[in-house]
Order: structure tokens, then C-alpha cells, then sequence
């Protein structure tokens, strides 16, 4: 039996790259470069890189960049966009990761893997595997959905403002504050046309839990920011408007 996650990704490679949140990577990779000094010694893995946006900008930069996806046609997509690069895209589940301290820096974007998964402990499992594959000292950047949120908004209107004609919809929205996940219903077109409604749940985080998690898994430095699509900047304190965060660890 398929999650959704794992249906959804299936041949919508090019559709991917037009949806509304994926259209920041110059300005993202603007700010992950900053971070880490320019250093372009530095060794990058990017977990959940799907169609490989981040990778790619990064290695045209000079960085050497590993890309990991759980989807095959993400990763054929990345592969495609990348062409003369060289740019080492591989399959992996990133609760299971066969690194160890190898890099100097994880990057997981636009809900690349993390808030993703069935449970609180699978997403826990994606934590402790990108700590795992970091050095020490290694650094994680980071964006996931804000609990805070939706605490004082509609995710499914928020959703709607931010849609374009032929972008994935979602709706019937309903937010449990015990588990704090979201619950809707997403359809979208896929690279061949075909539409699918799938449904979805995504678990949203407040700044305690995740700054909890994190120490828990050695990160001794941790700062969080609202995440401004395409602008990262340590400028943004988080506020309950964001409806996502950036996370800054450093072990």
C-alpha cells in the first residue's frame, strides 16, 4: 500500500516545477551560501531534493551536492535538468540513511521529507538519520509547517490564496489539535494528465517541539525563523502569520 506522499510524487516532475512553492530556490540557495561562508570545500546533502532544484543551483555555484528522494520520477526529473552536472542523485528513504558523518551540510526544503510521514516517530526517524549523516561540527537548514499557524488561520484558505491554475488544490481541511496535523484532500494533474485526489496529513511543529527534538539529537545551537518563500533571512522572527519555519541547527 502506496502513502500518499509516495502517490502524489509519482510523474509529477514537470508539474512540480511550476507549483507556487517551488519557485524561491535562487534566493534560497542565496541565504544557505551565506551560512556556511561560501566554503565551497563544504560537502552538501539534500534530502528530499526532488526534482533536484536546490542540488543543481548549488553545484552551478561550485558545491559539491549529493540529492537523495524517495521518488523515482523526481529523481529522474533532476537527473534530466541536470545533465552536464555532476551532481551523485540517489534513491534512499531518508528514515534510513547509509551515511555517516559524511557531510558538513544537510539542507531539507519545501517540506522535502520531513513533516510528511504517517507518524510523529517516522518523522523523528528522519531527524536522527540526517544527525547521523552530518559531521561534527556539521549544520542543518531546514523549512517545515508552523504550528502556530494554523492556531489562528484557515490552512485550507491560505492554500487557495497561494494556487495558480493548474497548481495542486487542496481541500476539506480540517486541523486536530491533539495531533496537530492537517487533513485534506489534495488532487492534482499529473505529468500525463491524469488526476488524482489523494488524501493527505501533514504534521505541523511549534518551536519547543522542535527545538526539543533536536537537542535531543546532539544539535547544540538551535534558531528558528519564519521562512519567507525565496528570502530566507535571520531578520524574520517568527510570527504566527508564517506558515512555515526555517530551522538553523548546528551540532
Amino acid at each position: 500500500m502506496k502513502q500518499w506522499y509516495e502517490s502524489l510524487f509519482e510523474n509529477y516532475g514537470k508539474k512540480y516545477d511550476n507549483e507556487n512553492f517551488t519557485q524561491g530556490t535562487i534566493g534560497e540557495c542565496d541565504f544557505i551560501e551565506k551560512e556556511i561562508d561560501f566554503n565551497k570545500s563544504l560537502i552538501i546533502i539534500d534530502i528530499g531534493c526532488g526534482t533536484g532544484r536546490h542540488s543543481i543551483e548549488l553545484t552551478k555555484r561550485g558545491y559539491k551536492v549529493i540529492g537523495i528522494d524517495l521518488s523515482e520520477s523526481q529523481l529522474g526529473r533532476a537527473k534530466e535538468k541536470a545533465q552536464n552536472l555532476q551532481i551523485n542523485f540517489q534513491k534512499h528513504d531518508a528514515r534510513n540513511l547509509p551515511f555517516k558523518n559524511e557531510f558538513d551540510l544537510a539542507i531539507m526544503l519545501c517540506e522535502g521529507a520531513f513533516p510528511l510521514m504517517e507518524t510523529d516517530e517516522m518523522n523523528y526517524e528522519i531527524l536522527k538519520n540526517v544527525a547521523k549523516s552530518l559531521k561534527d561540527p556539521g549544520k542543518l537548514i531546514f523549512t517545515t509547517l508552523n504550528g502556530l499557524f494554523p492556531l489562528y488561520h484557515s490552512v485550507e484558505e491560505f492554500c487557495a490564496s497561494t494556487t495558480e491554475e493548474g497548481n495542486a488544490t487542496y481541500r476539506s481541511n480540517t486541523f486536530d489539535l491533539m495531533t496537530f496535523r492537517d487533513h485534506n484532500i489534495t488532487t492534482v494533474e499529473d505529468d500525463f494528465g491524469n488526476q488524482k485526489e489523494l488524501e493527505c496529513n501533514e504534521r505541523y511543529y511549534v518551536p519547543s517541539e522542535i527545538t526539543w527534538l533536536l537537542k535531543t539529537l546532539g544539535f547544540k545551537k538551535i534558531d528558528i525563523y519564519g521562512a519567507k518563500l525565496g528570502a530566507f533571512s535571520r531578520n524574520d522572527k517568527l510570527t504566527t502569520e508564517d506558515f512555515e519555519m526555517l530551522v538553523i541547527a548546528e551540532k
